[in-house]
Parts: structure tokens; sequence; C-alpha cells
């Protein structure tokens, strides 16, 4: 990218996008021709310093791999980073190969089923407020929109213990999540199972997925400070 496309991208002065680039360029993260800039495979080692050291992931990332195992899906643990879903750990059976939702993948949280059950750790009235204020783009036709049935939708899943989102975020994938919870009661990630809607019914989910999810989530809670 030239400086003008980064500058306009993250909506920052010449002057001061130009400064942070040259910065970033003496650490090794960024590289330029003189005219467009590159990231470098240096800027790798900012996500894996993330995931060394990150709790959660060294945690929870054995018991991902169990609940993958169990139900012969893949496995995700994602955190809310703003508006979004950010997927931190996976887990995959051996026969799976799955090129979608990797670590570092973002997703609307309002209409995928790790962020509904990352949105209800909210009160009432700070759901409500967020989702009136979220940029609500229509991901595919069945995408629920309306800022109210939203939160009655996100309300009733709190009230179940999980969150099964079918085909909202992506065409013919459904998934099913429950949230994560720190030694104290508070929800501070969400891990879901999810799978094309050829290969499974949204009975089966309930039937197959919730119990090895739940299992996993009240193993997780002890072990989280």
């Amino acid at each position: 990218m030239s400086l003008s496309e980064v500058a306009k991208a993250v909506g920052l002065a010449r002057a001061t996008a130009r400064r942070i680039l040259f910065t970033f360029q003496r650490g090794g993260f960024v590289e330029s021709d003189g005219r467009l800039f590159a990231l470098t495979p240096r800027v790798l080692s900012l996500a894996s310093a993330y995931l060394s050291s990150n709790q959660l992931v060294a945690v929870l990332q054995p018991m991902i791999d169990q609940v993958a195992t169990e139900t012969r899906e893949v496995c995700s643990m994602a955190i809310l980073d703003g508006e979004e879903a950010v997927f931190v750990a996976r887990g995959s059976p051996a026969r799976v190969f799955s090129a979608g939702i990797d670590i570092g993948y973002r997703l609307p949280a309002f209409c995928t089923s790790v962020g509904r059950v990352l949105l209800g750790r909210l009160s009432n009235e700070a759901l409500i407020d967020a989702l009136y204020n979220a940029q609500r783009v229509r991901m595919t036709e069945r995408t629920v929109l309306d800022p109210d049935r939203l939160t009655a939708i996100i309300a009733e899943d709190r009230a179940k213990g999980y969150s099964l989102v079918d085909r909202e975020a992506e065409p013919d994938f459904r998934s099913i999540a429950v949230p994560v919870r720190r030694y104290d009661g508070a929800v501070i990630a969400a891990i879901n199972v999810g799978a094309h809607v050829d290969r499974i019914s949204l009975d089966e989910m309930i039937a197959r997925f919730l119990p090895s999810l739940k299992a996993a989530a009240r193993t997780f809670q002890p072990l989280l400070l």
C-alpha cells in the first residue's frame, strides 16, 4: 500500500502514518521500496507472542482438542474484540481439513454463536446499547439485523446457557457455542462446534455437541483465575 492508502485505511494524517510506518520499518515489521509499504514475516511474531503468553490458550487448548475428538468436528474458542468475535484457538480431528475459521479469524459478534454468547455477559441495558450502535451487516439472507429481536435472542440464549446460530454468519454453516467462565463466574470466552448443514441437523447439534461443550466449560472454570 502507498502512504496515502495506509493513512486513509487507518484514519490518520499522512504525517502521523509516515512516522508510524517508519517506526515499524526500523523494527523490521514493515518493508518499503520507497513508494509502497508491505508487512514482513516478522509481524507473525506479534501473534505468536500473544498466543504463547495467553492463559486461556495455554490452559484450554488440550480440552478444545478433546472436544474436537469427541464431536469429530472443529472446535474453536473466541474472545470479544469490540464488535467482533476473534478466534484465538482451535482443535481439529485428524479427518477434518478446514480452511476458513482459523486462529485470528474475525466475524461480527451479533450474528455468530460465540459472539452472542459473549454479548450475553452484558447487562440488558449495555446489550441494547451495543446492538443499536453496532454495524449490523447482512452476511447471509438469514442474518437477523433488528436490534430488538437480537436482544431477545441473546437474552434467551443467556438463560439457556448456549447459543445456536443457523446460517446467519456464513451460508450453509451452523454452529453451537457455550460460555467459558473463570473461577468467579465471569464470561471471558466462548467455545463452539460448527458443521455444514448437510452433515447435521439443529437437533443433532444439541444432542451431540452441546454435552461435550458444556462438560469442557465446567472443567475450564476452576483453572481460570
